[in-house]
């Protein structure tokens, strides 16, 4: 039987917040050249122009693929294709306050290439499977089976500030609707693109 990606079981756990993300807000974020799961690199001065948003998770499914053993029973792990679909649905929300969403995750490039494509992904998908980015700004991880992964959390910067964390993150599906809530009330109106 095919695994549905796009909706989340029910009773899935809560994450708590552990204080993994507190020390973010404020900080500057790194001058760092990553890679893109379309090719080519993110140059570093294009997370520090303008408002930004960076959406970060564990890892999307792929089809035809299982799953890592107990992953629903993890808290904040499941639901990164419904957060991530929810962002590509919204994308014309944050194009006209004029800002920049970017989601990014450890797992391998070409996997995150072909989640791109096979959902039609319409903003830049970051990899940090080296996670450089991580070690900057000392993100939280957690392990499953092995493998060190991302926990899930959003940050909004402007002009390169951290100006505010969403941490934990849950329902994921909702997260792309929280932050453009969070954004209306506090961005300029002035700076907005028209």
């Amino acid at each position: 039987m095919e695994r549905d990606f796009q909706t989340l079981p029910a009773n899935l756990p809560v994450p708590e917040d552990d204080g993994g993300a507190d020390h973010l807000t404020g900080m500057q974020l790194p001058e760092l050249s990553l890679d893109l799961a379309g090719g080519g690199e993110l140059e570093p001065e294009r997370l520090g122009q303008g408002k930004v948003v960076v959406f970060i998770y564990p890892r999307t499914g792929t089809p035809g693929l299982p799953l890592i053993e107990g992953w629903d029973q993890i808290p904040g792990a499941r639901g990164c294709t419904p957060q991530s679909c929810a962002y590509r649905d919204r994308i014309a929300d944050f194009g006209r306050m004029g800002v920049t969403v970017f989601g990014m995750s450890s797992q391998p490039v070409s996997e995150q290439a072909a989640f791109q494509e096979r959902e039609g992904i319409p903003y830049p998908l970051i990899n940090d499977s080296g996670f450089r980015l991580g070690a900057a700004l000392s993100l939280p991880t957690f392990e499953a089976e092995g493998t060190k992964l991302y926990r899930r959390l959003t940050f909004v910067a402007v002009e390169g500030l951290i100006t505010k964390v969403f941490y934990p993150v849950f329902p994921p599906d909702r997260n792309a609707g929280e932050v453009l809530s969070w954004l209306e009330l506090n961005l300029d109106p002035d700076s907005r693109a028209d």
